[in-house]
């Protein structure tokens, strides 16, 4: 999983400082309409409503808010209708790119999304181009620092966990989507700290870029997540720890 974690931990921390919080605020608010308009309006028994709930609550995202967010999925109050589409794509040096997007006009997205990908030197594919080398997983990562290794491997597996690694300074452990919140409770009720928990999707392998290519990378995947429509991009590049920290 070269890259994953790391990559992982630069978006979470930008997320809960980024400047344009209302921005964040506006995706989050989306996750949770959809969420409670397909699974119900309580997070305790709709668990994608659960996680985005945790996730806005991560970045302080205010109770009324979500409050209002989920009403709007359930009926109470009147919303726009979103509807779930996934792009797909290549970035420089032929890296492969998921874009989980939420739109009420799909002819605007897929427009504008086709048109970041050419600005950065990649190109939109056809459905299934590259989401074969992707598989949906529940992903925590920790500090080695925080946690006991084997302690740490025991817990993850016993509340359900599929494998833990080691990758530089993280311990990042995987799970089946379904299994994420049992895994996350039970090393939270263990006085963990996560860095990182969330439903992602991990590449089966990595594309190693440096200089130019990886510097056009980011931006690319900086542009994609600035779009009001895209709530999530998923990619197989591996950057150098310096090129993420400048990011």
């Amino acid at each position: 999983m070269s890259g994953h974690s790391k990559w992982a931990t630069t978006k979470h921390k930008k997320a809960a400082t980024d400047a344009k919080r209302g921005k964040i605020f506006t995706k989050i608010g989306k996750e949770i309409t959809v969420a409670a308009r397909l699974g119900g309006g309580d997070p305790g028994g709709n668990p994608r409503l659960r996680t985005a709930v945790a996730k806005a609550k991560a970045v302080s995202m205010p109770a009324e808010n979500i409050k209002r967010a989920i009403q709007k999925g359930t009926g109470e109050l009147p919303g726009v209708s979103y509807e779930e589409i996934t792009y797909e794509g290549y970035g420089p040096g032929g890296v492969a790119v998921l874009v989980e997007s939420m739109t009420d006009n799909k002819n605007r997205t897929v427009s504008e999304i086709r048109n970041i990908f050419s600005k950065a030197g990649g190109n939109m594919g056809e459905a299934g181009c590259v989401s074969w080398m992707f598989h949906k997983k529940g992903y925590v990562v920790v500090k080695r620092e925080k946690a006991d290794e084997d302690k740490l491997m025991s817990l993850a597996l016993d509340a359900g966990a599929e494998d833990m690694q080691t990758e530089d300074d993280n311990f990042v452990i995987t799970t089946p989507p379904n299994d994420l919140e049992k895994v996350k409770k039970a090393l939270e009720d263990a006085g963990l700290a996560l860095e990182v928990a969330e439903i992602t999707m991990v590449p089966q392998t990595y594309v190693k870029l440096e200089g130019k290519e990886a510097q056009q990378m980011l931006r690319l995947v900086e542009t994609l997540e600035d779009n009001d429509d895209v709530q999530n991009v998923y990619a197989n590049f591996d950057i150098p720890d310096d090129i993420l920290n400048a990011a």
